[in-house]
């Protein structure tokens, strides 16, 4: 069983779509650089091959578990990343967001563009959806700094909460709250 496709969410900087076999190869050539994946949970691969990127695009973001992932794309490519995963049972009002994006394409302003898309989708599609929040590695300023430009603000500092390259790490959790 696989989740249903996101919807296309179009912005000036990028295209959020879902993923297709076709993209394997610009996912695996943004997603294999070690200043991406020292962001990312410690499951994600390392290296990122072209079998790790099809399996990804064909199935894996598809999976029930993930909720919505869509891909950035910027000039006909996926460059990176972005998900929506809602919890379940009596923490349903809640999702986590995470995100990712080719080193080439920081600080140009495309995720938080991503970021504020999939949060204005979340409040317009999923009424039952009060909170958004994003665990992030406390050493990463870019993405803190994504979160906040979005509106989300610094909800918890979560010391020795992560395992990442075989080592306890701190990380920060970022939140937004639906209008009331």
């Amino acid at each position: 069983m696989t989740a249903a496709s996101p919807p296309t969410l179009q912005g000036s900087l990028c295209t959020l779509r879902p993923l297709t076999l076709n993209d394997a190869p610009s996912l695996q050539r943004h997603a294999d650089d070690e200043a991406v994946w020292r962001n990312l949970f410690e499951g994600f691969p390392r290296p990122y091959t072209l079998v790790d990127a099809q399996a990804w695009c064909s199935t894996g973001s598809r999976a029930p578990a993930m909720g919505h992932v869509w891909g950035i794309e910027v000039d006909d490519q996926i460059v990176g990343c972005i998900s929506l995963r809602p919890d379940a049972g009596w923490l349903r009002c809640n999702a986590e967001v995470g995100y990712w994006i080719g080193q080439a394409f920081w600080r140009r302003g495309i995720t938080s563009e991503a970021l504020a898309r999939v949060t204005a989708w979340a409040w317009a599609n999923r009424p039952e959806l009060m909170r958004l929040y994003a665990p992030i590695f406390a050493w990463n300023e870019g993405s803190q700094a994504v979160a906040r430009k979005c509106g989300y603000f610094l909800e918890a500092q979560l010391r020795c909460s992560a395992i990442k390259d075989g080592r306890v790490i701190d990380r920060v959790q970022y939140a937004a709250l639906r209008s009331r």
